[in-house]
């Protein structure tokens, strides 16, 4: 009990205190401050565009154009690492609303016996530790939209709770007798078969069809694969502006990612995306780079579903320079210069260099090139390089 005193003072100290957030496709800052949900700020890392043409996704765009300029209550129904928030956002963003708060409130995450008090706010003196009054998220989300994610995990009890402010749209705060209107959209997700959950008498009938005006589906990664392309671009894109370090995907590579079945969807592979760059920093990574599950899936089949148009922007990109690594402008001398023998000096000095980080190590120095073992070792024999030897001048007749 002492620990739930605990988070309910700190709580309590303060109506700016800081607000847990939902990540969806894993990206974006952790929390908001109260302040900011209030002025209906929203942290523009976590909204996003839907990205894909997949018949999917086509879809699921289409739906929210027609469910945003309503006040219809939304329940987002789609596997963990989906994008569910994303979806909520847009609705929001989309809606007569979008000027107001976008609240979310994770309920799995909020211990249940505080839960009320997360919603519906306190008067002081309510229970130990209340020195002070406090605003829910209703109160916060006033005239806006709040996000209840993970709504399956909501208890009983509280689960009739909720059912009366969405029947009546008023609350009031624990502590107190007084009604509080709730001028607030709701928009509830889940990664739980509600309906199964009713026929187990986990889950109130009442409530679900209350929530269940205007259901939107979200497909897995693997029910849009044809999407991965377009996916793997934008999430490198991202990255690019976020870190210092990037990361291109050669089509085998893209080929071999489309054939494995993502069960974390959506989040796993800006996941991998993002240990892929961190592992061969402003590389193009090949399809023997990738993690021992992915390429446990590869086949010598081409990539089911995927858009050859698509895989060319890929290859375009891997093609394009990496941010940071642009070579510098040169300018050529009066008296001009042989072209191949300079391109080639280069290269022995990075594959030289590169092995000498690598301490001989064939296999590290060709890591840190971004090449094959097997074209570095092509390379140091074309230029005659050893070890312990001198690489003699290059063979300009190649």
């Amino acid at each position: 009990m002492s620990a739930v005193r605990d988070h309910r003072r700190q709580d309590s100290d303060s109506e700016s205190s800081q607000m847990p957030t939902d990540n969806a496709e894993n990206i974006g800052s952790d929390s908001v401050p109260a302040k900011q949900v209030r002025r209906g700020v929203r942290d523009r890392k976590l909204f996003r565009c839907l990205v894909g043409q997949s018949a999917a996704m086509r879809a699921v765009r289409q739906e929210i154009e027609q469910v945003a300029p309503t006040d219809a209550t939304v329940l987002i129904l789609g596997q963990s690492g989906t994008g569910k928030e994303v979806v909520a956002r847009n609705i929001h963003y989309h809606s007569k609303r979008r000027n107001k708060a976008f609240v979310p409130v994770n309920c799995g995450a909020i211990p249940h016996d505080l839960l009320e008090s997360e919603l519906f706010g306190h008067e002081k003196g309510a229970f130990t530790g209340a020195i002070t009054a406090r605003q829910g998220r209703f109160a916060m989300a006033e005239g806006g939209t709040l996000f209840l994610d993970e709504i399956g995990e909501m208890t009983m009890a509280m689960q009739v709770k909720l059912l009366r402010v969405l029947e009546e749209r008023v609350f009031e705060r624990v502590g107190s007798t007084t009604s509080i209107d709730a001028d607030v959209r709701i928009v509830a997700a889940t990664n739980r078969n509600l309906e199964e959950m009713v026929n187990l008498g986990e889950f109130r009938e009442d409530l679900f069809f209350r929530l269940d005006v205007f259901p939107i589906r979200l497909p897995t990664l693997a029910q849009r694969i044809e999407d991965l392309p377009l996916l793997i671009k934008e999430l490198t894109s991202r990255l690019e502006k976020t870190s210092s370090n990037s990361v291109r995907f050669s089509q085998d590579a893209v080929i071999a990612l489309s054939q494995y079945d993502w069960p974390g969807n959506v989040r796993e592979l800006a996941n991998q995306i993002e240990r892929m760059a961190i592992k061969y920093p402003n590389s193009l990574v090949q399809a023997h780079n990738l993690p021992k599950r992915i390429k446990a899936h590869m086949s010598d089949e081409a990539g089911h579903d995927l858009n050859l148009d698509d895989l060319a922007c890929v290859t375009d990109e891997a093609e394009r320079p990496l941010q940071g690594h642009t070579a510098p402008r040169m300018h050529i001398p009066a008296e001009g210069i042989d072209l191949k023998s300079y391109m080639a000096s280069i290269e022995i000095n990075l594959i030289l260099d590169a092995l000498d980080k690598a301490g001989g190590v064939i296999a590290h120095a060709a890591k840190s090139l971004g090449l094959r073992r097997t074209t570095l070792a092509e390379k140091m024999r074309k230029y005659n390089i050893d070890r312990d030897k001198t690489p003699r001048s290059p063979d300009n007749s190649c």
